[in-house]
């Protein structure tokens, strides 16, 4: 095991990890169970290309010190990424003919720190339950472009993204707002392609042990979670929507993530 990027040796990440330098600063805050038992998650491997980001296990972060100097920061405008009415929408940084929005006007010389839940959705609500500093946050939140490509993994609802497809979107919307400069912007999805490509081929591997040895269902084909936990998710959703049929995209691996 690399104790790294937390796969095998053999299939080692990091010799093809090349730093992807940011303005802005990003706060990873993993779920134990993300921690523990997710082989194939991305918030590991995004902080892993991103030299101006940290990365902490936990449920609760109010105790946690580091997390607490990084959020008080003066010199950064902390937010969290998590979607609702009052959230700023990063699909929208430039108001009416190019002025800069209310969310930039708050950002002055100050540098923006993203802070993202990685972990299930409910597993991510009960994080920020437990942490009342998170909850007094500003939130950002964006339009999803579409669904996950995530194809390896069941996302409860249209409009969820992982980790690392979250800090993709997040950074490509900086950049075109003038507040970041984005290079080698295919590396993080090309890292969720292999990975992908990967997983896939072990599946179609009978020989192989501990897969599923099943193709994947296509995306489009795949139901959406229903009950009440399914509802719940939908209204929150539909509160956070800003246009008919946009959805906002979830924090992190809010897909079952």
């Amino acid at each position: 095991m690399c104790y790294r990027c937390f796969w095998p040796k053999g299939l080692c990440w990091c010799p093809s990890l090349e730093p992807i330098e940011t303005r802005a600063s990003f706060v990873f805050l993993m779920h134990p169970k993300e921690f523990k038992q997710e082989k194939a998650g991305t918030g590991r491997l995004t902080h892993l290309c991103l030299p101006n980001s940290t990365l902490h296990v936990g449920m609760g972060f109010d105790a946690d010190e580091d997390v607490q100097v990084r959020l008080s920061d003066p010199r950064y405008h902390a937010a969290l990424l998590y979607p609702g009415p009052s959230a700023a929408n990063l699909s929208d940084l430039a108001g009416p003919n190019g002025q800069p929005g209310t969310f930039l006007e708050s950002l002055g010389s100050r540098k923006l720190r993203i802070v993202i839940l990685d972990g299930t959705w409910s597993g991510a609500r009960k994080m920020l339950r437990m942490s009342p500093t998170l909850q007094r946050l500003p939130r950002v939140m964006f339009r999803s472009p579409g669904r996950s490509r995530f194809l390896i993994k069941q996302q409860p609802q249209d409009g969820c993204l992982s980790t690392l497809e979250a800090t993709h979107e997040i950074l490509c919307l900086l950049e075109k707002a003038g507040l970041e400069a984005y290079e080698r912007r295919d590396q993080l999805l090309g890292i969720l392609e292999r990975m992908q490509r990967y997983q896939i081929a072990c599946a179609a591997d009978p020989g192989r042990g501990g897969y599923r040895h099943r193709p994947y269902t296509p995306p489009a084909l795949r139901s959406r979670s229903s009950g009440r936990s399914g509802r719940r998710r939908e209204n929150f959703l539909s509160c956070a929507r800003v246009a008919p049929g946009a959805g906002e995209a979830l924090p992190g691996d809010l897909h079952a993530v």
